[in-house]
């Protein structure tokens, strides 16, 4: 099996958790968007912690979009994710290229910046649920913790990590969530806390061989861990043709008739998936005759 998320309980339900193997999204994504190494970590983490947080969600059609709009080089990001495992994102600058930071790592807080993250859920309400938080450190783990404290109340500890190859392909890319009902004991929060300081990269224990189930064995040592389902994970972009044409339509006759007497096709993006779609003269032709206004 490739990547995929799993979700647990633990300590008679006090805990829940969820862990994700994402090297082959986070892959595909960097190949999709051509980006440079730091660019495809910090999308990598934003699309791994989006993938497990659509899962959180109950409803069939329920879709997440969680939005870094950020001052640094990387121009911001944009991921979506439904309650299915499938993901797809973007980053407004794909070629940033950044010297290590301190430690000697990618710079991803460097490369986003200052600034904010929206979360968005579409539950098929009047109206989506919108959260926004500022950026803690702009690491994307730490903002989402920060986030769930926050605008959901539930204190949750988040890890992601993502690591390259020297040919700079994706090596390792993955994450956990864990979080805490309102009636966790005390000594359950001190047990966890102190496990959790052990934890210091997910993709230091991806690379000895950890798997989702081993990642929250190793985190919740001492619990009772159960699992309670595995989900495939995957880059999923439901863009095509046609909803491309219904787009077109919506732009109105006007611009599609200027379009036409340019005499030449046009070319749409997808931001995504990064995928092209070129339309003829005579398709637009077609597409204007359908247009109401």
């Amino acid at each position: 099996m490739g990547d995929y998320i799993v979700r647990a309980t633990a300590a008679n339900s006090q805990i829940r958790a969820f862990a994700a193997t994402t090297r082959d999204l986070v892959e595909y994504a960097r190949a999709a968007h051509n980006t440079s190494p730091v660019a495809t970590a910090a999308l990598g983490r934003l699309l791994t912690g989006g993938a497990m947080m659509g899962v959180m969600m109950k409803g069939e059609k329920d879709l997440l979009t969680l939005q870094v709009k950020a001052g640094g080089p990387l121009n911001g990001m944009t991921v979506t994710a439904d309650s299915k495992g499938n993901v797809k994102g973007y980053v407004g600058n794909p070629n940033v290229v950044l010297h290590a930071n301190d430690k000697g790592k990618l710079d991803v807080a460097g490369a986003v910046g200052v600034g904010f993250m929206n979360v968005i859920k579409d539950m098929g309400l009047k109206e989506p649920y919108m959260g926004q938080t500022v950026l803690q450190t702009s690491e994307i783990a730490e903002d989402l913790t920060y986030y769930f404290a926050t605008s959901e109340q539930v204190p949750s500890s988040v890890g992601l990590g993502v690591l390259m190859e020297k040919d700079n392909t994706v090596k390792q890319a993955g994450g956990f969530i864990i979080q805490l009902m309102p009636f966790t004991e005390e000594a359950v929060i001190s047990q966890l806390e102190e496990s959790l300081k052990d934890i210091t990269s997910v993709t230091a224990l991806l690379e000895e061989g950890h798997t989702p189930e081993s990642l929250l064995e190793t985190i919740l040592k001492g619990f009772d861990v159960e699992f309670t389902e595995k989900i495939p994970t995957q880059f999923y972009c439901n863009c095509s043709k046609e909803r491309l044409e219904r787009a077109l339509i919506s732009i109105g006759k006007k611009d599609i008739q200027e379009m036409i007497d340019d005499g030449e096709s046009i070319e749409m993006n997808c931001h995504f998936c990064n995928k092209n779609y070129n339309f003829t003269v005579e398709e637009l032709k077609k597409i204007l005759k359908e247009c109401k206004r």
